[in-house]
C-alpha cells in the first residue's frame, strides 16, 4: 500500500502504509526513543502530532494493553524507517500494524527517517499530512500548509475526561523498587489535562488516594473535595490559549500543596507570572539530561514537549530548580516560600529512566 508524507515546506517523502488508511494531518515530530513506542502512542500529549521514531525498527516487541497511558490512541500518524510485523514478546497481545488498524490511526513505513528528522532539526517541526488516499504531491503540500499550527490551540478540550473519576487500578504492573510502596493516607486531586496513567500509579504507590477531575474544573470544584494536594497533569498544544486552566491554577496556588508536569509545570510558570514560548523543534525522548540546581545532580530523564518557560521572566519568589543540559532550558521551578513545584519532564515515564522518581515521595512530603 503507497502512502506519502509532505511537509509544509514542500518536501514529501513516499513509502508503505500500515495500519489505517486515509489521510491525517498533524504537527509532525520527532522521538529519539529506542523503546516504548506504545506508550508514545498513547500519550495524550502527543494529540494533534505525526510522530516520527528516530529508531530504525519499530514493533518488535507488539503491543500490550499493561503498556497503555491511556484508553485511545492519541496520536496523528505514525512514522518509522521499517516496521516489524511479526513481534516476538510473550506479552504481546497484538503486532503494531493490527494495533493501529484497531485504532483507525495511519502510519508510514520505509521513508528515510535520518532525512526527516535533520529536516526537522534545521529547520524546525512543521506541519505535514500522511495519506494512502491522495497520492498527489502539490494537493497534500497545499493541504499540509492550510493545517493550523500548534500555537495558540487549545487541544486540552479534546483529551479532558467527561467526568471525575476515582483512580481505583493501583499502581499495577509499575510498581519496582525505585518507589516505597506507601498505604493510601493523602487524599490528592488530580487535574487532568491529558493524564499518563503512569503518573496515577506512581502517586498511588507512594500513599496517595487520587480523584481524577477534567482539566476543565474550577478551583472551587477541584477543593470541594478537600484534598491535601493537587496534582497538575501532562497534556497537549499551547499552555498559554489554556486560559481557564490558568486561571484556576493561580486560585488553587495559595491554598494547597501543588505538584506540576510538563504541561502542568507551563501553566504553573503562567499562573505564577511567567511567559511561555515555543521550541524549535521540541523536547521528545527517554535519553535527555537535566541538571538538579539544588543538588548538582545530573539526571537523565523522558521529555515530550514542544514549549517551554521562560526562566527570564520567572518572579523574583520563583527559582529555576532544573536545567535541560541539551539547551539550557528550564525544566524545573519552585516557589520559595508556598508548597508549589512542578517539573517539565516526565518522571513517571515506564519506558524511560527512573532518576527523577524521587519527585513523587517529594510531593508526598510535602503534604506532610
Amino acid at each position: 500500500m503507497h502512502a506519502k508524507l509532505a511537509l509544509a515546506d514542500g518536501t514529501v517523502f513516499t513509502g508503505r502504509g500500515f495500519g489505517a488508511t486515509g489521510e491525517t494531518l498533524g504537527e509532525v515530530v520527532f522521538n529519539t526513543s529506542m523503546a516504548g513506542y506504545q506508550e508514545v502512542l498513547t500519550d495524550p500529549s502527543y494529540t494533534g502530532q505525526i510522530v516520527t521514531m528516530t529508531y530504525p525498527l519499530i514493533g518488535n516487541y507488539g503491543t500490550t494493553a499493561d503498556d497503555e497511558e491511556s484508553n485511545a490512541v492519541r496520536v496523528a500518524g505514525f512514522i518509522v524507517r521499517e516496521l516489524t510485523r511479526v513481534p516476538s514478546n510473550f506479552r504481546s497481545d497484538r503486532d503494531l500494524d493490527s494495533y493501529l488498524k484497531a485504532s483507525n490511526v495511519v502510519g508510514i513505513e520505509g521513508i528515510d527517517t535520518r532525512a526527516l528528522v535533520r529536516r526537522l532539526r534545521v529547520r524546525g517541526s512543521m506541519n505535514g499530512i500522511l495519506s494512502t488516499a491522495d497520492l498527489d504531491d502539490a494537493s497534500l503540500v497545499a493541504k499540509a500548509r492550510a493545517f493550523p499550527g500548534m500555537e495558540g490551540r487549545d487541544l486540552v478540550s479534546e483529551v479532558v475526561p467527561k467526568q471525575s473519576f476515582k483512580w481505583d487500578k493501583g499502581f499495577g504492573a509499575f510498581a519496582d523498587h525505585v518507589l516505597p510502596h506507601r498505604p493510601a493516607t493523602k487524599k490528592v486531586v488530580a487535574i487532568d489535562y491529558g493524564m499518563k496513567w503512569n503518573i496515577l500509579r506512581c502517586l498511588t504507590q507512594v500513599g496517595c488516594d487520587v480523584t481524577v477531575v477534567p482539566g476543565t474544573a474550577s478551583a472551587d470544584e477541584v477543593l470541594a473535595h478537600n484534598p491535601d494536594g493537587i496534582f497538575l497533569s501532562n497534556g497537549p498544544g499551547d499552555p498559554a490559549a489554556v486560559g481557564y486552566a490558568i486561571n484556576t491554577v493561580k486560585q488553587l496556588i495559595p491554598k494547597k500543596p501543588l505538584f506540576g508536569i510538563c504541561l502542568g509545570h507551563q501553566l504553573l510558570g503562567l499562573a505564577l507570572g511567567a511567559s511561555t514560548f515555543k521550541l524549535k523543534f521540541g523536547h521528545r525522548g527517554a535519553n535527555q539530561p537535566v541538571r538538579n540546581e539544588l543538588t548538582k545532580q545530573i539526571e537523565i530523564t523522558t521529555q515530550n514537549h514542544g514549549f517551554a518557560v521562560d526562566p527570564t521572566t520567572l518572579p523574583k519568589d520563583v527559582q529555576p530548580t532544573h536545567i535541560n543540559l541539551n539547551d539550557n532550558t528550564l525544566e524545573g521551578l519552585r516557589h520559595t516560600t508556598l508548597p508549589v513545584f512542578s517539573v517539565q519532564y516526565h518522571p513517571e515515564a515506564a519506558a524511560g529512566p527512573h532518576d527523577s522518581s524521587y519527585l513523587f515521595e517529594e510531593f508526598r512530603k510535602l503534604m506532610d
